[in-house]
């Protein structure tokens, strides 16, 4: 093959279709007079085939605009002749490069069939240096998920579950040194009331059972207990400040508030979590006991999403010490002040962070707060795991909190900290609630859908019954249409949590998307073909347009990988599955694999196998668990007959 211009090495360890940018790059810089490398890093995909695989705006290389339209057609005109590629086709001030089709596919099926599932990654973008391996890889933690125990699983800790597991795998993908951690808000007053919840309410056998929601429902009905106390000790403290207000006696009064608090079960509260911060061991077993058992449960439910964790940290992970020590740091650097008893950092003085607000790291009563342990919390991880970045996957109503944090700890000196820190934010969504009242845990949630979907597969019997295992199908498919409805959109962007929409079989939706693969693997299956069959293929014969198009969009999966690097948004594989499915989806009745000639039955079933690599590979960078067998019969027949 004449005039690739590429370096085998290099072209082997990245993106197969770099081959191409290098030596469109090296044909067309004498031409533009521009070094090879200006060229290759303008050089970029279409939107649409139709404008080519590869485009190069002319501005873009510092040509005026007035003289970009004759330098486009005078660079497209003097463009040498290539194996690789088509003459460029002019647009205006626009180069669009059509790849050859027959190198093109010998290219990527293969390298596809040989690569397997790491086609698309490359481990070299994780190096800390690309030209001395023995540096090690980049290191990331991605803190994502952070329920509260003993309170409700929300919606806001659902995204932030299946955002942050993507980009963990994302991240692994492009060969960083990931830990998954989820910090848990596990430490408090609210476990003093806890405890006290469970000498009153507590069941052995429950806790046991499902400590995550009996924990729940114990505090529900200790704060039953607990909110008219407050309301009465509230009234009586407004009847306070009157008496006093009026010249009278407020002894009697200030009387009945001491003993309404000293009885209280706020009050128990306090003393048993001031056992715990104390050190007490009776204490702090049972608050252990509590944290152990709900993270084994929370352990079962993240593996229902192909989530698991490398560390459960949390609130109570953070040491007195390192608080106390961030608050003198802040003192000493002038960064804190005092305002009322309480201490505060005051971002409105400086224009540039005005819009922070007034950060508030240490109460009257000279208890911390949130901000104070994050502080802490994320000096001690650079100290332990010396990451070269941390992302933060949690809600835009944290937006400020994250600001004030980052702002906070580059004002302390922690500059190389800040730096290194991302807030992932997410929208919020709507309308999340059980079909018998509002969510209380995830497994509530996924529970919801499962039975959804269960209900749409019963509705037609006959097919229903040859499904082998028709629950385990149901939960699969429900679990895949709660993450792939949450990715959809942009991270931004609010949803409406629809379990018609997201249970449905038409549309882009999760089912759709198993349907897609289940259908490939079952193509696979009745061809009857070897490994060795497909890759001894001759894929000269694939010559028809569905062919080439198909390949040409697989070939531009390692590229979508490092973009979603980028963008951070699952929705860019998303989006870029579902447009590959629908090629496949128009391909089926042109390229015909059972029945036909053998020959071409090996090329097409080679280029399917490729097809169905590259969707595999997309699903589970998403977190999804794609379905082979069992499934496949179900889904086919709803997607024939339903409508």
């Amino acid at each position: 093959m004449a005039n690739t211009g590429h370096d085998p090495a290099a072209f082997e360890a990245s993106s197969p279709v770099d081959i191409y940018k290098s030596h469109i790059s090296e044909l067309l810089a004498p031409v533009a007079g521009k070094s090879a490398k200006e060229i290759y890093d303008r050089l970029t995909w279409t939107q649409t085939f139709d404008k080519g695989d590869l485009g190069l705006a002319v501005p873009s290389l510092r040509i005026p605009p007035k003289e970009a339209g004759d330098k486009a057609a005078e660079w497209g005109a003097n463009f040498p002749i290539s194996d690789l590629v088509e003459k460029p086709v002019v647009a205006g001030t626009f180069l669009q490069f059509f790849f050859k089709p027959q190198p093109l596919i010998a290219l990527i099926i293969p390298s596809i069939l040989k690569k397997k599932a790491v086609y698309g990654t490359n481990p070299n973008l994780g190096l800390r240096d690309e030209s001395d391996v023995s540096k090690g890889k980049k290191r990331i933690i991605v803190e994502f998920s952070s329920p509260n125990i003993a309170k409700p699983f929300h919606a806001g800790h659902l995204r932030s579950t299946i955002i942050g597991g993507f980009l963990s795998n994302l991240y692994e993908a492009a060969g960083w040194d990931v830990i998954r951690m989820n910090y848990l808000g596990d430490w408090g007053r609210q476990f003093g009331l806890l405890a006290y919840a469970f000498e009153l309410y507590g069941s052995e056998e429950k806790l046991q059972r499902d400590p995550i929601s009996h924990l729940f429902d114990i505090y529900v009905e200790i704060n039953k207990i607990s909110k008219p106390e407050e309301d009465e000790i509230k009234e009586k403290k407004q009847e306070l400040e009157q008496a006093l207000a009026d010249g009278r006696d407020a002894a009697p009064v200030e009387k009945d508030i001491e003993l309404l608090e000293s009885r209280s079960v706020n009050e128990k509260a306090r003393q048993y979590f001031k056992r715990m911060e104390d050190g007490d061991e009776a204490a702090l077993a049972t608050w252990k006991r509590f944290r152990d058992l709900s993270i084994e449960r929370y352990k079962k439910t993240y593996a229902r999403l192909n989530i698991h964790y490398d560390y459960y940290s949390g609130e109570s992970q953070v040491e007195m010490e390192r608080m106390d020590r961030a608050a003198k740091q802040l003192e000493e650097s002038g960064v804190s002040e005092d305002s009322k008893g309480a201490v505060i950092v005051d971002l409105t003085k400086n224009p540039k962070t005005k819009k922070l607000g007034k950060a508030l790291v240490r109460k009257r009563d000279g208890s911390s707060l949130y901000l104070t342990r994050d502080i802490g919390e994320a000096v001690k991880r650079h100290e332990l795991y010396e990451f070269d970045k941390m992302l933060y996957v949690a809600a835009s109503q944290q937006d400020l909190h994250f600001a004030q944090l980052f702002k906070i700890l580059e004002l302390m000196g922690h500059r190389d900290i800040a730096e290194k820190c991302l807030h992932i934010n997410f929208g919020m969504v709507l309308g999340m609630s059980t079909r018998k009242g509002t969510v209380k845990f995830l497994d509530d949630i996924l529970r919801d859908v499962g039975e959804k979907m269960h209900e749409v597969m019963m509705k037609n019997q006959t097919k229903y019954e040859q499904v082998e295992n028709p629950e385990q199908t149901a939960d699969t498919l429900g679990i895949t249409a709660v993450m792939v409805q949450d990715m959809t959109g942009k991270r931004i962007n609010n949803y409406e949590f629809s379990l018609e929409r997201m249970t449905s079989f038409e549309g882009d939706t999760g089912p759709y998307l198993q349907y897609a693969h289940a259908r490939l693997c079952s193509i696979t299956r009745k061809a009857g073909l070897t490994a060795e069959d497909m890759e001894a293929a001759d894929l000269s014969i694939l010559h028809e347009p569905h062919a080439v198009n198909l390949v040409r969009a697989l070939s531009s999966w390692p590229d979508v990988v490092q973009n979603t690097l980028k963008t951070q948004e699952p929705v860019t594989v998303l989006s870029y599955l579902f447009k590959m499915t629908h090629m496949l989806s128009s391909s089926y009745d042109v390229l015909k694999v059972v029945g036909s000639e053998p020959e071409i039955k090996k090329a097409r079933m080679a280029l399917y196998e490729a097809a169905r690599q590259v969707l595999n590979n997309g699903m589970k960078l998403l977190g999804l668990n794609p379905v082979e067998r069992s499934v496949h019969r179900c889904l086919r027949v709803w997607y024939v007959y339903s409508g």
